[in-house]
């Protein structure tokens, strides 16, 4: 049996096991991966592989960025914090149709410039803003939606931490990968925005309208915002002067949102107990996902799948825009079945000297392949950020969220085909450093 063919299998199974016997994806990729990798390599080989990979996940200081900001988030929710920003969002722009999607999508960018993880964004975005969604007459397809592609501006927007992967194996100036990365997120909100736009103007039902409120009212409500605009301000003034790391700064931010709720007396203990439980319950499963995702990834890299794709579009005689184009198709193909870090990781070393080599700039090759990987953290088997919100979202069936993200597919697409049409996008902001 062919290694390629084995390869299939695996995929196949995991598709069996995800749809059809409802075991959680995490655990589903963490199967399928070490039986793959242990019937290719040795069972041995797949006992070390698995166990090293869970030792790193859960070793690893970087991943604590994510209980450390799912906390802040328990934390602001159970004080009652979301709620006051939210009614402050609808005073605002309520009697805008989807108004509260459009806000939500861009504090899902907001919050990619804090902590760079799309699951960390994912998981503290689900459970601020999908209940008040719900409590103003939004649909669960729409907010899940919404909240789910949102999240994956995390890995664009700096900073972002496969950006500063893919500088250190490319030798790239990870400050010019950022800049690049700037255009390419805003774009890419605003596709989201506008989607949200039509989707309300088709379905209107779907994104009630308020009544527009008096500047009075709008005015009123900014102090029960203030809190949460104070917080996010720590938090940045401290990232971008140094004062802290990302991991550090999910702490201090934790730190800030508990002092505010004991000020404001609105976090009880039971309360507090809760957003423990949550944090641990919600931690657990993102991180299960990432390791699940890694062992997947490992199986498929020894089937030579990733290489084999790679290889044959390497040697196709046509044109450079008809290889990017296949460049493009591979990886989102390909983020779809494997961790997008992990396609990175194993494609970059072949396809980034062949983009050298035709001519594309390195600048925007980075950012435009990490902008078609996010389609992989929203798509099955392996959209990791889906899942989260979906495992958050424990009242809205995983179908559901799967249709509202599809909608926001097209989004995705249109990016994708704008920055290669029109590469200043992401070569602007780079370029001004010269």
């Amino acid at each position: 049996m062919s290694l390629t063919l084995i390869g299939i299998i695996g995929i196949i199974s995991l598709l069996f096991i995800l749809f059809f016997l409802g075991m959680p994806v995490g655990f589903s990729m963490a199967i399928v991966g070490f039986a793959g990798f242990s019937y290719v390599i040795s069972l041995n080989a797949g006992m070390n592989m698995a166990g090293a990979i869970f030792w790193s996940v859960c070793s690893k200081y970087g991943l604590t960025v994510i209980p450390l900001f799912i906390f802040m988030g328990q934390i602001a929710f159970y004080s009652g914090v979301n709620k006051r920003l939210y009614k402050a969002a609808y005073r605002w722009v309520g009697h805008i149709r989807g108004g509260l999607a459009m806000s939500t999508i861009m504090a899902c960018s907001a919050f990619a410039t804090i902590c760079g993880s799309n699951t960390a964004t994912a998981a503290t975005m689900s459970t601020v803003a999908l209940p008040e969604m719900k409590k103003y007459g939004y649909s669960s397809i729409l907010s899940t939606g919404a909240v789910a592609c949102g999240s994956t501006l995390g890995v664009v927007i700096p900073p972002s931490v496969v950006l500063i992967i893919i500088g250190l194996a490319t030798e790239q100036s990870i400050s010019r990968l950022f800049y690049g990365g700037i255009g390419a997120g805003l774009l890419l909100t605003l596709m989201f925005v506008i989607t949200v736009a039509l989707l309300c103007r088709i379905r209107p039902e779907w994104g009630p309208v308020a009544a527009k409120s008096s500047i009075k009212d709008r005015m009123i409500s900014l102090s029960g915002a203030a809190e949460m605009l104070i917080l996010f301000i720590l938090i940045m003034a401290g990232l971008y002067f140094g004062f802290f790391t990302p991991s550090e700064a999910g702490a201090a931010g934790s730190f800030f949102a508990l002092l505010i709720s004991v000020i404001r007396k609105t976090l009880s203990w039971n309360n507090f107990k809760k957003a423990v439980k949550d944090t641990l319950r919600i931690s657990c499963m993102v991180i299960m996902l990432i390791a699940g995702a890694m062992i997947f990834g490992r199986f498929l890299a020894v089937t030579r799948i990733p290489f084999d794709l790679a290889f044959f579009v390497a040697g196709l005689p046509v044109s450079d825009l008809t290889i990017m184009i296949c460049i493009t198709l591979i990886y989102i193909i390909g983020g779809a079945i494997m961790d997008a870090l992990a396609l990175l990781i194993i494609t970059i070393p072949i396809f980034y000297p062949l983009a050298m080599q035709i001519g594309y700039d390195p600048i925007w090759f980075a950012v435009t392949i990490t902008v078609i990987t996010t389609l992989g953290a929203v798509t099955p088997p392996v959209g990791a950020t889906t899942y989260v919100v979906a495992g958050v979202a424990d009242d809205v069936p995983l179908k559901d969220v799967f249709k509202g993200v599809a909608l926001f597919l097209p989004a995705y697409i249109i990016t994708i085909g704008l920055l290669i049409l029109f590469p200043c996008i992401i070569t602007w902001l780079p370029g001004l450093m010269r």
